[in-house]
C-alpha cells in the first residue's frame, strides 16, 4: 500500500468522494504543509487534505489525479465552491518523489497545463484533523459540500 495526500477544497467532500474509488484502502481527513505544530485556532499555511492509502496494483497516481480533477476546479486559486482561502487550495503532496513526478506528468499532458494552479509538492508536515471532521458527510449528509451529489455518488 502507498500513501498520497490530496487537497481539493473542503476536505469533507473530498474524503467522501475519494473513499469510494477503486483501489483506495483508507482515507483520513487532515491538513498538509503548514508551519504550526497545532491546529488549535489557526492553520498557519495548512491545506485541508485527505490522506489516502491506495493499492498501486489497482489504481495509479495518474488515475487518482483524474478522479481529483473531476471534483475540483484546477484553475481556481485558493477557492473551491463557496470555500475561499489558502486552506482551500488544491494540491497533491507525497513523501515519494515518483508520486510527484506522475502528478506533474498528468498535469503537463493537459492542453491548458500552464493555467492549472494545483500544487504538486513534497509533504513537509501533516496533521490529522479532529474526530469531528473524519467522515463528516457520512455522519452529517446535509452539511455543505462543494462537490455535486451526482459526482459524490458516482462511484458508490
Amino acid at each position: 500500500m502507498e500513501v498520497v495526500y490530496f487537497a481539493g477544497g473542503c476536505l469533507w467532500g473530498v474524503q467522501a468522494f475519494i473513499k469510494t474509488l477503486p483501489g483506495v484502502k483508507f482515507t483520513e481527513a487532515g491538513r498538509a504543509n503548514g508551519t504550526s505544530h497545532t491546529l488549535e485556532g489557526n492553520y498557519d499555511g495548512y491545506a485541508e487534505c485527505v490522506k489516502t492509502g491506495f493499492d498501486p496494483t489497482v489504481v495509479t497516481i495518474r488515475d487518482l489525479m483524474g478522479y481529483l480533477f473531476e471534483i475540483i476546479d484546477p484553475y481556481s486559486l485558493n477557492k473551491q465552491g463557496q470555500d475561499v482561502g489558502e486552506k482551500y487550495r488544491t494540491g497533491v503532496y507525497s513523501e515519494k518523489p515518483e508520486h510527484l513526478k506522475e502528478a506533474r506528468a498528468f498535469i503537463g499532458e493537459r492542453n491548458d497545463y500552464d493555467h492549472i494552479v494545483v500544487e504538486v509538492l513534497p509533504l513537509t508536515n501533516y496533521m490529522r484533523s479532529a474526530e469531528e471532521h473524519q467522515d463528516r458527510l457520512a455522519r452529517c449528509p446535509n452539511d455543505y459540500c462543494h462537490i455535486p451529489e451526482e459526482i459524490l455518488s458516482r462511484y458508490k
